[in-house]
């Protein structure tokens, strides 16, 4: 009766309580703590790094399908590896590791596309016809569903409100010349702040596709498609001309010059070849 008579006594009882609160935070802190764990795109990488050539002084890339095929099993081994991270799994990770799987996984099925009908075509376009383009075929499994490119990008990568990146246009490869350079690994969440500056850097920097010509700024026909994008605010541009700006260097100009107002925008025409070396 003691003991218990000093504990209600409100200065034993209030020292009783903080004594306890640390005992429960000493505890929590020792508890283990679980994050959901990035799903690995070291395969991809892997034939990433064999069957991509790297062309110029870096600015573009082409695919090595012949390279690709040899290593089919390979490819299919990851696309596997995709298709069984479940919705549930999926929603658990991080933003930065979602897009990055969904770039993975966008141009990694491009690249199976390719292969169905490798090497009789020149075109990713071959692989449609008038009543279905190659980007509306069912051949992505994710999530448990059948989707199609065009799902993959317009309805994942590109949902408004959910990653609202335009840098995302620079890193997702159409296995065309026109596309950017196919990246020679992987995307992960941990690096694609940084890989998707250097690949907007890298594809703004290539002169074959974008060049400023006293006052007329040539650029790739992605920023016609896609304008939208790169005018919705992100990171405070609002005008194609302000985006180009942040990138004034790769295009070697000045941001004064790229936000000028005689400056004239012109889209160049998109080669749809396919991007082999």
């Amino acid at each position: 009766m003691r003991s218990t008579e000093s504990i209600r006594s409100p200065s034993q009882l209030a020292k009783f309580i903080a004594s306890l609160n640390g005992i429960i935070v000493l505890l929590m802190l020792s508890l283990p703590t679980f994050s959901a764990d990035e799903p690995s795109h070291t395969a991809w990488t892997d034939l990433l790094k064999d069957c991509v050539v790297t062309l110029g002084d870096g600015g573009a890339t082409a695919a090595d399908y012949d390279c690709f095929d040899q290593k089919h099993s390979a490819l299919k081994g990851y696309l596997d590896e995709l298709s069984s991270v479940t919705p549930q799994a999926f929603a658990s990770l991080p933003k930065e590791s979602q897009l990055a799987f969904l770039i993975n996984a966008y141009n990694a099925w491009t690249v199976e596309l390719i292969l169905t009908e490798w090497p009789d075509l020149e075109s990713i376009r071959d692989l449609g016809n008038l009543f279905r383009s190659p980007w509306k075929k069912k051949i992505v499994r994710l999530f448990g569903q059948e989707l199609s490119l065009d799902d993959v990008e317009h309805g994942r990568i590109r949902e408004k409100g959910v990653y609202d990146d335009p840098r995302i246009h620079f890193a997702v490869n159409c296995a065309s010349i026109g596309c950017p350079a196919l990246r020679e690994e992987a995307y992960t969440g941990t690096e694609l702040e940084t890989q998707l500056e250097q690949q907007t850097r890298r594809f703004l920097g290539d002169r074959s596709r974008n060049r400023l010509q006293r006052n007329t700024l040539e650029v790739s026909s992605i920023f016609k498609w896609y304008r939208d994008d790169f005018e919705a605010g992100w990171r405070g541009t609002s005008s194609l001309p302000e985006f180009f700006a942040r990138y004034a260097v790769a295009l070697d100009a000045t941001p004064q010059a790229l936000t000028s107002e005689s400056l004239e925008i012109d889209f160049l025409s998109y080669d749809w070849a396919l991007n082999k070396p």
